[in-house]
């Protein structure tokens, strides 16, 4: 491995990408390879079996390509495929519930955290785990958010459907007294707005993707494999399904312009490869 060589990142579909967004502010040096997983998207409904099963064949697309590092920008990969994919990868390699468990701790003063997810990343438990190895003594509550995905999909991040859909959910948070939430989502942040505005001031917000990429930042740095460039990176993008539906919504989430997206012939998969 070199410096050079890019950071791959991998999501079930188009949520990752503000993880990428977040690595590009951090990391402009480096050069990022994303996979979407858009023909199997969502891994939220599916099992842990299957979620690992795809998760190692996105890595393995991802590492033909020579990453030097891994980052599963999936909460649902991240609670159930990063720990089997760690004992097999021979390349550093971070999910995005680690770093936002940290921020949480860092962030609450009552000791009181809440979560919101998909059903699986929820159902999973990887982040009360999480959360309770840091500090058994902490309060956790965490709630399925299902419609936050669709909404931020849709581009319904601000107005009065998706803010009474954000009241809906969160109104138990608030009854009680958490003072940091986690947004175990990569679609959520594209709805801080109407999460905030339902939590209120008092509430903490943790994003996952933020300090995904500090944490990244750091790996790098002390594996002496951050690119020293100040700036220039790129992005390519590759999904497993039609690229029309990725490109008309993935610049909202990226927060620049997608170039090309590139749909892989589905000879060049490698779950097609077995």
């Amino acid at each position: 491995m070199t410096p050079t060589q890019p950071i791959g990142v991998f999501d079930s579909g188009i949520g990752g990408l503000t993880v990428v967004r977040a690595l590009r502010r951090h990391l402009p040096g480096e050069d990022i390879l994303y996979f979407g997983d858009t023909a199997r998207v969502p891994y939220g409904t599916k099992s842990p079996e299957t979620v690992i099963r795809f998760s190692r064949e996105c890595f393995h697309f991802l590492l033909q390509r020579k990453i030097k590092m891994l980052v599963v920008a999936c909460n649902t990969a991240s609670a159930i495929a990063l720990p089997v994919l760690k004992e097999t990868v021979p390349i550093p390699a971070i999910g995005v519930i680690l770093p936002g468990v940290a921020a949480a701790l860092r962030v609450s003063r009552a000791r009181r955290v809440g979560v919101v997810g998909t059903q699986a990343t929820i159902g999973s438990g990887a982040y009360e785990r999480a959360l309770r190895e840091a500090d058994p003594d902490l309060f956790v509550t965490q709630k399925p958010c299902p419609l936050f995905v669709p909404l931020a999909e849709e581009g319904w991040t601000r107005g009065e459907v998706p803010q009474k859909a954000a009241d809906h959910y969160l109104k138990s948070f608030v009854e009680e007294g958490i003072d940091a939430l986690i947004l175990g989502c990569t679609h959520y942040p594209m709805l801080r707005d109407v999460i905030a505005a339902a939590v209120g001031e008092r509430i903490g917000l943790v994003d996952s993707a933020e300090e995904t990429a500090r944490e990244t930042a750091a790996l790098l740095k002390s594996a002496h494999l951050d690119n020293p460039a100040a700036g220039g990176g790129s992005c390519r993008v590759f999904v497993s399904d039609t690229a029309q539906r990725f490109e008309a919504v993935g610049s909202a989430f990226l927060g620049e312009p997608l170039g090309e997206v590139q749909m892989v012939d589905q000879s060049d998969l490698p779950w097609y490869e077995r």
